[in-house]
């Protein structure tokens, strides 16, 4: 009976809830028409105090060009691994870059951001080009960028 109870009680706690929900959410980056080469670019989550937490996604052909996206660069370099298959082709003047990624929701108007450091061959390289707060208020809703990107949003 007491072997009966535990498990019952296991099946009680994971039925309400405890595990943490999670949403799809699409991220849509466009860039400046700017003159000269493709852009490198990190989409990634911070906390509040700007603290790297995870990386959604990686643009640029080298990766060894990747530590020009200084923030990310900085925030990312002990977890490599964490973005393994998270890279893709660098965006040109103009383009539009749109990807869906999976969001705790506990990390939903708690402070957190997403950022996008952007970087171009024999040009600037722009820690925090977007900042954008990761809130119920902001989605769908245009930010601005500082230097290459011209606009990113997100919606769930």
């Amino acid at each position: 009976m007491n072997k009966m109870l535990k498990v019952l009680t296991a099946a009680f706690i994971f039925s309400t809830g405890t595990l943490a929900e999670s949403k799809e959410m699409t991220l849509t980056t466009i860039l400046k028409n700017y003159s000269g080469e493709a852009a490198y670019f990190a989409i990634y989550l911070t906390d509040s105090k700007g603290v790297y937490q995870q990386t959604f996604w990686v643009g640029g052909k080298k990766a060894k060009y990747y530590r020009g996206l200084l923030d990310w660069a900085y925030g990312s370099k002990k977890r490599r691994a964490e973005y393994d298959g998270k890279t893709g082709a660098s965006l040109k003047s103009g383009q539009t870059f749109t990807m869906t990624v999976t969001l705790d929701d506990a990390w939903i108007d708690a402070g957190y951001q997403i950022r996008i450091d952007t970087a171009v061959e024999r040009k600037r390289r722009v820690a925090a080009d977007i900042i954008a707060p990761l809130t119920t208020a902001d989605i769908g809703q245009p930010v601005a960028g500082t230097v290459y990107v011209k606009e990113f949003s997100y919606v769930f």
